[in-house]
């Protein structure tokens, strides 16, 4: 082939390339739900064991499997109490329907086709799934606005890279944490959308969604709504914006909050849409919408109007609610007690080496695609903005991580517009640019592919790292490291389906057991709990905690109170270990050795597995022979 023949060949070869690029991006919402369809299915294929067992690992997935299915089974829609936990007057859970709607939807469609059970297990595989199709259409969206039409497909592939934040949309995940993080990201994707009226109602609408699901994103979903404040001070016509996203969040506010507000949230609660809020949002929004209105002119005004209104409703909220300041209202004795024990609540100054490296991999590389996308975009205006727009928020999260580590999905999440904003320069200038800009390009490359796979590699680096240095770290005592794995095995062991399954040979009664494992123990029996770990219930988790900490007789008292009949102790479950630390003379830990008083009769329950718990009924008479408290 001469030369001629293969130019000509070279820009054929061009063309259709170019071609195929201009039908991506045309088509680019349809590729990515076609990607979505082809992970949905690897996803479920490859956790199918969870699926087939309902490994619902944490919580609060166990109390939105319970309360989905007692919603079918005829329980109210405003009714979000769970009467199985401390019967007969149940445990208030501060949720609402918006994210039982979808799962219960899936399973009425799967009760068509196989039977309850296999129904059940296959939506809660496949429901965790539908907000990951938000987060990539959003994040798809975002990359096309920073990086031009094709910067939507390195931003859609992303988060298969962010392992905290994609944990939230694994199968069994049915939590609504996954909704509000994409939801989140549909708010910036309004905060920066060139076209104003649209971004507007985006903005306000997902944040109104978010807010109705959960108060969890509250304070992403508020910098939000400053941030596009800030633009109409600084940018005439940006009240067009400002103007559709106040109308939108106070009016969906409202009717959220008329459609989905459990009896208990109508009363003036901080932790949910409530009263308080649709009156802060509504006075939030009513500001916006004067400040659109009157024809301010130059910046100066502007921000001193926009400080008063803000003042005003700041100083409203303060002093008509002022214990909404406060994230969960509970008293000091719980803080110390419960909350201050939650891995998630603590910072990640508090956390292990091995997490927080991969952890902050994606927002070290989302701050380096910042700074020059910012230096990219000095003489745009619109484009420096929305990449500091951008920014803010990405900082913001990451910032929120020495608050508490429950901000790495977000922190993950939020870092991706500008890691893969990057990525796609790089990849562009590996394809045509110079020799020398295709080299220092294929190294940038190199660099996010590594962080890209930074969980996968971390451990074999820092393996390879200590094979050269000869730096290892100090062993663990033996004692140490069996204590470790006998606490791993009975955190898995005892919330298995199979186990607790066997349960229900005893009639329906209430177990006195852990805090962390009582949702569990409702998911997977007939059988009804004291507590789960809910703020609103700190009155019983303080029981609990007070039970195991004390004495035998305090314990009799306090499951007494409670009406239970049986005790499941689970042998190195982690929540037994804090009581046995902190009280080594105290009731959890004398039974741990061995110390059980004759008022607890083991139960023999018929099983050929060996069972990874203990359980015992309580009897109340002092001798021992009357018959038990009954469940009321």
């Amino acid at each position: 082939m001469n030369l001629q023949s293969r130019h000509a060949l070279r820009t054929r070869l061009g063309a259709l390339a170019h071609h195929i690029l201009a039908e991506a991006s045309r088509h680019w919402k349809w590729l990515t739900f076609l990607l979505w369809i082809v992970v949905t299915v690897a996803m479920v294929m490859t956790r199918w064991p969870a699926i087939h067992w309902l490994v619902l690992g944490d919580t609060d997935d166990n109390i939105r499997y319970v309360q989905v299915k007692d919603w079918l089974a005829g329980q109210g829609w405003y009714d979000l109490r769970q009467y199985r936990l401390d019967p007969p007057g149940g445990a208030n859970i501060h949720w609402s329907r918006i994210v039982d709607i979808p799962l219960a939807a899936l399973m009425l469609f799967f009760r068509a086709f196989v039977d309850q059970g296999m129904a059940d297990r296959l939506a809660c595989g496949i429901a965790p799934l539908l907000p990951l199709l938000l987060l990539m259409l959003s994040l798809g969206f975002i990359g096309r606005r920073l990086a031009g039409p094709h910067g939507w497909v390195l931003a859609v592939a992303a988060p298969f890279a962010a392992q905290m934040g994609l944990g939230m949309y694994a199968p069994m995940r049915i939590d609504h944490h996954g909704w509000q993080l994409a939801l989140a990201l549909t708010m910036l994707a309004g905060v920066i959308d060139a076209n104003r009226l649209r971004g507007g109602v985006m903005a306000g609408v997902s944040s109104a969604l978010s807010i109705a699901i959960g108060m969890e994103m509250i304070v992403y979903l508020a910098a939000g709504g400053a941030l596009i404040a800030l633009r109409w001070v600084f940018r005439p016509g940006a009240e067009a914006r400002m103007l559709a996203y106040a109308l939108s969040l106070a009016g969906a506010t409202s009717l959220f909050y008329l459609l989905f507000a459990s009896y208990a949230n109508r009363a003036m609660v901080c932790d949910a849409l409530s009263p308080i809020w649709v009156a802060v949002f509504g006075a939030a929004g009513a500001g916006m919408v004067l400040l659109a209105l009157l024809p301010w002119r130059g910046w100066r005004p502007r921000l001193a109007a926009g400080l008063v209104v803000g003042g005003a409703v700041a100083l409203f909220f303060w002093l008509k609610w002022p214990q909404c300041l406060s994230p969960y209202q509970i008293s000091p004795e719980l803080q110390r007690l419960w909350l201050a024990n939650i891995r998630e609540a603590k910072p990640i100054t508090a956390q292990a080496q091995s997490l927080v490296v991969p952890l902050l991999a994606i927002p070290a590389a989302g701050l380096l695609g910042l700074l020059w996308a910012l230096w990219d975009a000095r003489r745009d205006g619109e484009q420096l903005w929305a990449w500091a727009t951008v920014g803010l928020m990405m900082l913001f999260s990451t910032a929120l991580l020495f608050w508490q580590l429950r901000a790495g999905p977000a922190a993950q999440l939020l870092a991706i517009p500008p890691a893969a904003w990057a990525a796609h320069r790089l990849v562009a200038a590996v394809l045509t640019g110079t020799r020398r800009a295709r080299i220092t390009a294929s190294i940038g490359v190199a660099l996010l592919a590594a962080i890209a796979f930074v969980y996968p590699l971390y451990p074999q680096a820092m393996k390879a790292y200590q094979q050269v240095t000869g730096h290892k770290p100090k062993p663990w005592r033996p004692s140490a490291v069996a204590r470790n794995d006998a606490i791993k095995k009975a955190n898995g062991r005892c919330r298995t389906q199979p186990a607790l399954a066997v349960l229900d040979q005893l009639p329906a009664a209430t177990i006195f057991t852990m805090v962390d494992l009582g949702p569990r123990i409702l998911a997977t029996t007939h059988h009804s709990a004291l507590a789960g770990p809910y703020h609103r219930n700190g009155a019983t988790i303080l029981d609990v905690h007070h039970a195991f900490d004390g004495k035998p007789e305090t314990f009799r008292a306090i499951a007494a109170k409670h009406h239970a009949t049986y005790l499941l102790v689970c042998p190195n479950f982690p929540e037994g270990t804090i009581y046995q630390a902190r009280s080594p003379g105290g009731f959890y830990a004398d039974l741990m050795l061995g110390r059980r008083p004759d008022w607890l009769v083991p139960v023999e329950l018929r099983t050929s597995m060996t069972l990874p718990y203990q359980l015992y009924r309580i009897l109340y008479s002092p001798a021992g022979g009357e018959e038990i408290a009954q469940q009321r």
